[in-house]
């Protein structure tokens, strides 16, 4: 199997420029992820790209194989995982444009296999050990450290930290449902951060979210409220540089025998009664 130091979950916009692609597919115990996995070369980093809506964008963010998705970026040698996603601004001062890298996580989600022990025999008989991993700080601190000075980098004044609340989706929120999300004093409203993380750390991998706000969600803006086109055409807008700062991330990233954070030892030890890609 190929190697790849680095995973990045995102649309073929952000590798399919690169020189020298290689374009493979992976089966793990639960199935098919989103796509093929895309390997390539960034800063002298292997990486490897794969889409989390697939190619085409056909798969809602509620049928996206998320489990199969981290399984497939482990099994090719990937232990950091960058994440971006479009979101919704639920602050005002948040406006279409802003980039956020959030330290928190709310998730509102209801149908997404959200874990690797849940009790249930793999195609091979073997039944996972109950482990509680925990969350408490969702988001890899090195990660999100390189994710911002990525982005300074790129003359992007990100913003560091704020919370990051998933909604099942594929449909937008109702006004109500915006309005107490910003109640609660949340920053941001997406669709596909979650179970992303949890996956991650039962894992033991570093994960990374960099959240592009392409509109203010329905509860922050007095028009219509959110449109589909009108999200496309802010992450389109806002495409290229957010390449640049996941690019430049990539290489600020510490070598992988390097981590020091907490997320390498997640499982605390514990046999998880099936063995890590």
């Amino acid at each position: 199997m190929a190697n790849a130091e680095i995973g990045v979950i995102g649309g073929s916009g952000f590798y399919s420029f690169l020189d020298d692609v290689t374009e493979i597919q992976v089966d793990t115990p639960y199935g098919a992820p989103s796509d093929s996995l895309f390997l390539g070369e960034i800063a002298g980093r292997r990486v490897a790209f794969l889409p989390r809506h697939g190619r085409g964008h056909h798969l809602p963010p509620h049928r996206i194989n998320y489990r199969a998705n981290l399984w497939a970026l482990r099994s090719v040698g990937a232990r950091q995982i960058l994440g971006p996603c479009a979101v919704g601004g639920l602050r005002p001062e948040y406006g279409p444009g802003t980039l956020l890298v959030p330290d928190q996580l709310v998730d509102r989600t209801k149908s997404r296999g959200g874990t690797y022990f849940d009790g249930l025999p793999l195609p091979d008989g073997t039944v996972p050990n109950v482990v509680h991993v925990s969350l408490a700080d969702p988001y890899c601190p090195t990660g999100r450290a390189a994710a911002l000075k990525a982005a300074r980098g790129q003359e992007w004044e990100a913003v560091d930290g704020g919370t990051l609340v998933v909604i099942e989706g594929p449909r937008f929120s109702t006004r109500a449902e915006s309005l107490w999300h910003q109640a609660q004093g949340w920053s941001v409203v997406g669709m596909t951060g979650h179970p992303e993380a949890a996956l991650a750390r039962e894992l033991e991998l570093c994960y990374t979210s960099l959240t592009l706000v392409t509109d203010l969600d329905a509860g922050a803006e007095s028009g219509e409220g959110v449109s589909h086109e009108e999200v496309l055409r802010v992450f389109a807008a806002n495409v290229d540089r957010l390449r640049g700062v996941l690019f430049d991330a990539v290489a600020e990233l510490p070598a992988n025998e390097d981590r020091g954070c907490l997320c390498t030892g997640a499982l605390g030890g514990l046999n998880p009664g099936f063995e890590l890609p």
